[in-house]
């Protein structure tokens, strides 16, 4: 560029000429104005301004709560189902109503934000998962703490999709990976802090102490997002055009046959068979309303709330299906490997809790370094790959374990893992975004959201349905009698096989329901390494991608300070 302009000075232009060089040096500046979000083409690097800042941080301090409360019952659903006078499946379902609703209105949330503002959707998001954390909290029976569960999936569902959004709205792509680890650290501290805080509770006071925690911090996250992104600006219409915004039509069709789907899914081998007509029937639906749904966005839609232009490449179609398996894999291993340590090692509640410390350690550190490498050298694929292949290799160890295993092997494998998916946190999400067009990065960042929720959702429940039949098997070929009721009751069988005698004909059945249990625990270990692979196959269709984009969003703050 500056030889060009060289070249040109070395002589004396005519007045057309200079009218041509002005013209083709205003059209430069143009060019890299546009690319001013990045420090090696500006002189001063983009910085956020104080609301900014803030807007970062009130979305972190949503994001922890959200990250506490999806892991904090995996150390406590056996101690739930007792004091709830419930089965296992009732105990699953605590966990699974959460995720499901977490799940299936992240696109509808999303669509809503575009017409009536982040804050008008964040606001209530908050309050229904502060109102969904009360419910459960005065809980004495399953159907009420399934409604609580499900008010506070309603809620986290629009904090993990507004977050995304709200950090397409303000940070340029190549420096949003280094800022939206204050998010991925919050989500990191909350998975590593949940199992322990839930065990600390079940046994030093009492399991509903895990729902009355949410209240102080959405106390402090309510205000914060009132203040906040109230400065963010929201689109000038009424409520009748803003209503009409929204393709309703499409959102109904895709979120009830996406339920029915999920539901089936869940189902499936736990509650019912999978030749039951109440497996088949919601799954046929469900997959028949998806195919309708896509089809009318497609075809129909005036105002699509799934936009094709997030679809068009191979790169972005790539980064959502492995958004989904990580999804499926993290989930598998968090409330599978806390079932695993309580059923073989016997820990109690808190040693449970510490038990999945190794791995969630490693995800913080591990996110937080690869999205400051991303953001300095612009590159993500190496991060991908590394990711998979750690995961993959340190899952399929996890094959090995038995009920001798011993510390520092398990810690080992877990450290690994968590290591692995920690990288997967930043790198995928960040190739989503870059596989789009600057102004669907938004829309890419919140399906990313919901394929990861939605592999969040299977996972627990395919590991299930994994575990049970595995176990199911393996007692048979033992001959134990009973062994699908033991199977479908595995969690409250623990404390009858703590109290089973070493010795004699008890003892030898003791080794055989033993063996059942790692036999299923090893399935599901071996589904998750499966998944891990997919993972590390799939992300090979993923291109080098361009993270040097304009920033572009209908939504900005409406004033900015110096730190531009």
């Amino acid at each position: 560029m500056y030889d060009s302009f060289i070249e040109h000075f070395s002589y004396q232009p005519s007045k057309s000429q200079k009218m041509h060089l002005k013209n083709d040096a205003e059209a430069r500046m143009s060019q890299l104005s546009t690319k001013s979000t990045l420090a090696e083409v500006t002189e001063q690097p983009w910085k956020p301004t104080r609301t900014e800042l803030g807007i970062m941080i009130t979305l972190a301090v949503c994001s922890l709560v959200v990250a506490l409360d999806a892991t904090i019952l995996v150390s406590v659903l056996p101690t739930l189902a007792i004091d709830l006078d419930g089965t296992a499946a009732e105990a699953f379902w605590t966990g699974t109503s959460y995720l499901l609703a977490h799940a299936v209105l992240q696109p509808f949330i999303a669509s809503l934000s575009e017409g009536f503002g982040r804050r008008e959707l964040l606001v209530p998001s908050v309050l229904s998962f502060a109102g969904g954390s009360i419910v459960c909290g005065l809980a004495h029976n399953f159907p009420v703490m399934l409604t609580g569960r499900v008010l506070q999936g309603f809620g986290g569902a629009g904090i993990i999709t507004l977050s995304q959004l709200v950090y397409a709205d303000l940070v340029p792509l190549r420096l949003r990976p280094k800022y939206f680890t204050m998010v991925l650290g919050a989500w990191a501290l909350g998975s590593l802090l949940g199992p322990l805080v839930g065990g600390l509770f079940v046994e030093r006071a009492t399991w509903r102490w895990c729902f009355w925690l949410n209240l102080p911090i959405c106390t402090v996250a309510l205000p914060m997002t009132f203040f906040f992104l109230g400065a963010l600006t929201k689109p000038k219409s009424n409520l009748l055009m803003k209503l009409r915004s929204i393709d309703w039509i499409g959102n109904t069709l895709f979120i009830a046959s996406l339920t029915s789907l999920l539901i089936a899914i869940s189902w499936a081998g736990i509650s019912y068979s999978w030749s039951d007509y109440q497996t088949i029937l919601p799954l046929v639906l469900g997959t028949t309303g998806l195919i309708l749904s896509v089809a009318y966005e497609m075809r129909l839609a005036s105002n699509p709330f799934l936009s094709q232009n997030i679809f068009k490449s191979r790169s972005a179609v790539a980064s959502y299906i492995i958004a989904m398996l990580q999804g499926l894999a993290l989930y598998m291993a968090l409330y599978y490997s806390a079932f695993y340590f309580s059923a073989t090692h016997f820990f109690s509640p808190i040693r449970t809790g510490l038990s999945v410390f190794p791995a969630t350690t490693l995800m913080l550190p591990g996110s937080a370094i690869v999205s400051a490498l991303i953001a300095h050298t612009g590159r993500f694929r190496w991060a991908i790959w590394a990711g998979f292949a750690i995961s993959t290799a340190s899952a399929g160890l996890f094959t090995l374990w038995d009920d001798k295993t011993r510390t520092p092997v398990w810690a080992a494998c877990e450290c690994f893992f968590g290591l692995g998916m920690g990288m997967l946190l930043s790198s995928v999400n960040f190739s989503t975004q870059a596989a789009v067009e600057p102004e669907d990065a938004g829309q890419a960042a919140a399906m990313y959201a919901f394929m990861r929720s939605v592999g969040m959702t299977v996972g627990v429940a395919v590991g299930g349905t994994v575990f049970q039949n595995v176990m199911k098997r393996k007692l048979s070929e033992l001959g134990v009698e009973g062994a699908g009721e033991l199977a479908r009751h595995a969690e409250g069988f623990i404390e009858v096989l703590k109290g089973m005698a070493t010795t004699g004909a008890e003892g030898r059945m003791r080794e055989d329901v033993m063996e059942g249990y790692v036999c299923g625990f090893r399935g599901v270990w071996i589904t998750m390494t499966a998944l891990c692979a997919a993972g590390l196959v799939v992300s090979l269709f993923i291109g080098r991608g361009n993270l040097d984009r304009v920033l572009k969003s209908k939504f900005t703050v409406k004033e900015r300070g110096e730190g531009r």
